[in-house]
């Protein structure tokens, strides 16, 4: 089961692994030390976690990832993300306080959406990744077989409606729906059991 992060205003999550711990999405840039408070509670050392892997390359999500970089974890992209992990770097750079040290793209461990499951088990993970582009194009969901998924900022299932037909947003839905999920979890709402 995944741990649950909340130290900022996005959640993020922490699934170990039997060779290598997997964390989903960080906060936005400056909340290291709110990090290590989070991590700390939940006996999560950062020797535990192998990877990273933001859902997508807004700011609130990918904060902490040069930093932990900086400590021996690795960035986990999928290939359709490459061209947008420099998205956050000129709002970071707006604010001079926080210091903010852009991803370095080469050192980012790339695969591609088919090449996940067999990546993931290598971690001791079962599920894959896929693209799930309604809300950005480089947006992923997460999905492990034990019937938990990460949605990132993928607009709620029980908002569908509110969206009138949106065809993107469903065909996201519709993949997520299709592997049989038990447990969704947001990066901005709460979790929810279907």
């Amino acid at each position: 089961m995944a741990e649950k992060l909340r130290y900022g205003n996005t959640n993020t999550y922490f699934i170990p692994g039997t060779a290598g711990g997997l964390l989903v999405d960080t906060d936005y840039a400056g909340t290291l030390p709110a990090f290590y408070k989070a991590i700390k509670e939940k006996n999560i050392k950062i020797r535990d976690i192998a990877y990273v892997l933001a859902t997508h390359y807004h700011p609130d999500h990918i904060g902490l990832v040069s930093e932990l970089m900086k400590q021996g974890v690795k960035l986990l992209l999928l290939d359709t993300q490459a061209a947008d992990v420099h998205f956050a770097d000129e709002i970071f750079g707006r604010e001079k306080g926080l210091q903010y040290e852009p991803i370095v793209l080469e050192q980012a461990v790339t695969i591609r959406a088919a090449e996940s499951r067999a990546f993931l088990k290598g971690l001791g993970i079962d599920g894959r990744i896929i693209p799930t582009t309604s809300h950005s194009k480089d947006s992923l969901s997460l999905i492990l077989d034990n019937g938990e998924c990460f949605v990132g900022d993928l607009e709620p299932i029980e908002y569908r409606e509110a969206y009138g037909h949106n065809e993107e947003l469903e065909q996201d839905w519709a993949l997520v729906l299709a592997c049989s999920p038990k447990v969704i979890h947001y990066a901005h709402a709460n979790t929810k059991c279907l």
